[in-house]
């Protein structure tokens, strides 16, 4: 087998397994396209350095270095939700381990390796003897419905709003003077993925000042 041919095996392998993981895996579990490109690209690019750096033999180290810069990369204007840096973590690993099986004899491990990753990452997105759960802020203005004795009617009121099926509710802040509190709703992911791609965001619910009196 030439150096061309197995290099070109070798990409062709270590790009199949990620397409895996994030086309099967990551996306039908979360709907969401921001982070293919990314994924995807970082993997391919990575790969290709460290083979050519092997071929030149610049030396692991060196590889292991960049790996490590490119795995706590983090954008200032749009931050890595915790899901999305642990795929870009296994993205880029994948590489580092792959690359080595374009010059040695190791394919039955990277194989064996390679389908456990995938495995692994399919069981836990399945939720597997796991339960998953995310969580919204909203910024709420009928207080009268944060009382204990009236939780029934807050949590019938947010899910009749929101459409989500909503476990629980803690309260926040409260503001009486603008007549608001600081929620925070719980509901089971993947349930509304609109709902549930960002944490951080705030959700103001608001009704009309007829609606609210006639409440």
């Amino acid at each position: 087998m030439t150096d061309l041919t197995a290099f070109l095996l070798s990409f062709g392998f270590n790009f199949l397994v990620a397409l895996i993981i994030v086309r099967f895996i990551y996306y039908p579990s979360t709907h969401n396209k921001r982070y293919v490109f990314t994924f995807l690209a970082f993997n391919t690019v990575i790969f290709f350095v460290l083979s050519f750096m092997a071929s030149i033999e610049l030396g692991v180290g060196v590889g292991f270095g960049l790996f490590a810069i490119f795995s706590i990369l983090r954008y200032r204007t749009d931050p890595l939700p915790i899901r999305e840096m642990t795929y870009l973590f296994i993205i880029a690993a994948m590489p580092v381990m792959n690359s080595a099986g374009a010059t040695s004899a190791i394919w039955p491990q990277l194989l064996a390796a390679n389908a456990a990753i995938i495995a692994i990452m399919f069981a836990l997105e399945k939720e597997w003897g796991f339960h998953y759960e995310t969580s919204k802020r909203i910024v709420y203005e009928k207080i009268e419905l944060i009382r204990p004795d009236r939780r029934a009617e807050l949590l019938a009121d947010l899910q009749a709003r929101t459409g989500l099926k909503i476990k629980r509710i803690t309260i926040g802040k409260v503001d009486f003077v603008r007549d608001t509190a600081d929620l925070k709703v719980f509901f089971d992911e993947g349930v509304q993925d609109d709902w549930a791609n960002s944490e951080s965001e705030t959700v103001m619910v608001s009704v009309s000042k007829d609606e609210a009196s006639g409440y």
